[in-house]
């Protein structure tokens, strides 16, 4: 799902249409075997990650990405602003809403796992791949699990992340525009490259906690009934079933 990682920051409409078809086309650098369905129809290519827009909740119902081990770098970029993703054909919200409402502007494709080049990291900061995290949770318990998907990428030569809110049930809003706050964030992992795949499922109440990353992992089975997003279509029927209804930890390191 990398490529080469040119990118113009602020998208003409033109470059913006060409990025999104109906949910329908992929952009060459996209492999498309770990991507998730989408639920809303709405599916944006960018270099380094892939979404699915929900208008309703004026954010991504899922943002996925591979983080290999190359990728994987110290180099601190200046923060850009954050910039209103011009590549959702229904309007994606504005930063405004956060402004005030007492949230982060939560990165779902983190800067951090995008610092290799300056394009890639300010990739991160568009409307479209931020969701309304507490201070708390975003620094606290989610980061952690994002340093340690970090800490896979590099042991196991790179993962394919999906993560994004579960946009479901009684959700409070901010801004104008009435950006969900979910009530849970989720991360599914898969690894393909260390001999037998495998996968793993984390679910999160938002808010932030003491208790071990292994505590919030679930069957990946059960993040899909939350979302209604297949995660792995492609993958052969048994070995899917298999992985996603397991939730044994005891393969991957803590």
């Amino acid at each position: 799902m990398v490529g080469v990682y040119t990118y113009e920051y602020i998208l003409e409409n033109k470059e913006a249409s060409e990025l999104v078809l109906d949910g329908k086309t992929e952009k060459d650098t996209t492999n498309s075997f770990f991507m998730p369905t989408s639920t809303t129809g709405q599916i944006v290519h960018h270099k380094g990650y892939s979404l699915s827009y929900s208008e309703p909740h004026e954010q991504a119902e899922w943002v996925a990405y591979e983080l290999k081990k190359d990728h994987l770098s110290q180099t601190h970029h200046k923060r850009p602003y954050f910039e209103i993703d011009k590549a959702v054909k229904t309007g994606a919200a504005s930063w405004r809403n956060y402004k005030k409402s007492g949230y982060d502007k939560g990165h779902l494709c983190p800067a951090g796992d995008r610092r290799f080049t300056k394009a890639a990291h300010d990739e991160t900061f568009l409307t479209s791949n931020i969701s309304p995290q507490e201070h708390k949770f975003n620094a606290g318990i989610w980061n952690t699990l994002e340093q340690k998907i970090r800490y896979w990428a590099r042991k196991y030569d790179g993962v394919y992340v999906v993560t994004g809110g579960v946009l479901k049930g009684d959700m409070r809003t901010i801004g104008t525009e009435q950006v969900s706050v979910p009530n849970a964030f989720y991360k599914v992992i898969i690894d393909m490259n260390s001999g037998s795949p495998k996968m793993l499922g984390f679910l999160m109440p938002h808010e932030n906690s003491n208790k071990p990353l292994y505590s919030f992992v679930v069957p990946v089975d059960r993040i899909e009934a939350l979302t209604g997003i297949d995660f792995f279509p492609q993958l052969e029927d048994a070995l899917e079933t298999k992985l996603e209804a397991s939730s044994a930890y005891k393969d991957w390191s803590f």
